[in-house]
């Protein structure tokens, strides 16, 4: 009978130790950084936590600069993902297409991608560098007047969103490629045949079939995004005067830099809340639309 049960369930014994690491990794921090942001505790301090229940929480929802946090970090999320896919859309579909060096302008088109975003953050800072940056050099070559790019409180947004799709826009288009490539070519021939121009194929079969492959890069970017640090702790570390600080960049400072872990914990939380949300809200609209199935 031993051997019998040992034999049923080997499966889930060799798996056993892998599972419980990952949920141990998992639930340990989630629960600590929930367990902790009911406390006033700073690491600077020999005192120890002190238990405050949800005032960490309700002073959040009182601190503007948290509530603009969350404004920076939606306006950057969808603004970026919005481009990221339209571009990755068309890019895809250029890229589709058989000519000449196709294989080498893949490879090149995907460069961005391989660089640490750390890296590619510093690169940027010094494009946009307002005295001696190739942003404002090629504004000047051109009669325009120079910017301030990232020393900017208007145009500081903005000058990260170009850099997160200059990076991140061949994923989306390297996932949107590989939808291409198994449409089938049915539809494309009878679509030739009846007379129908390119941009009549595009919106007719090409969006509809690849419509499944478009929701899951976007799937992966949004929840990408939302969590972007790398960039914007690299380039401007939330400045100037706090107009790029996302939710991530203000957790940082609030546990790293001001030693307020407990309110830090407590907008770790909102924050995967927040994340939590956009994922069942993904998935639930992937159903709806019977994405996959």
């Amino acid at each position: 009978m031993g051997y019998n049960w040992l034999n049923r369930n080997l499966k889930w014994i060799y798996i056993m130790p892998a599972l419980l690491f990952v949920l141990l990794m998992m639930l340990f921090p989630i629960t600590y950084t929930v367990w902790i942001s009911f406390y006033e505790w700073s690491m600077s301090a020999v005192t120890p936590p002190r238990f405050v229940g949800l005032a960490n929480y309700v002073e959040l929802f009182e601190d503007e600069r948290f509530l603009d946090s969350v404004i920076n970090t939606f306006y950057f999320t969808f603004v970026a993902l919005v481009i990221e896919v339209v571009l990755g859309i068309a890019i895809a579909v250029l890229l589709n297409r058989n000519f000449t060096g196709k294989n080498v302008t893949k490879t090149l088109f995907l460069l961005p991608m391989v660089a640490t975003p750390v890296a590619m953050g510093l690169v940027w800072m010094l494009i946009y560098e307002p005295s001696i940056g190739a942003a404002n050099s090629l504004l000047k070559a051109l009669g325009l007047q120079p910017q301030l790019w990232l020393a900017s409180m208007t145009q500081v947004i903005p000058s990260l969103i170009v850099v997160d799709v200059w990076q991140w826009t061949p994923m989306v288009a390297l996932i949107l490629m590989a939808g291409l490539s198994t449409l089938p070519g049915d539809p494309y021939e009878a679509a030739a045949v009846d007379g129908a121009s390119f941009r009549q194929k595009f919106v007719h079969i090409t969006l509809p079939l690849l419509k499944p492959t478009i929701i899951i890069a976007a799937m992966l970017r949004l929840i990408d995004v939302l969590k972007t640090f790398d960039i914007i702790y690299a380039t401007t570390q939330g400045g100037p005067n706090f107009k790029s600080e996302t939710l991530n960049i203000y957790g940082y400072v609030l546990g790293f830099q001001y030693f307020k872990l407990g309110s830090a914990s407590a907008l770790l939380v909102i924050f995967f809340i927040i994340v939590l949300a956009f994922t069942l809200l993904l998935i639930w609209l992937r159903k709806r639309l019977g994405v996959g199935q």
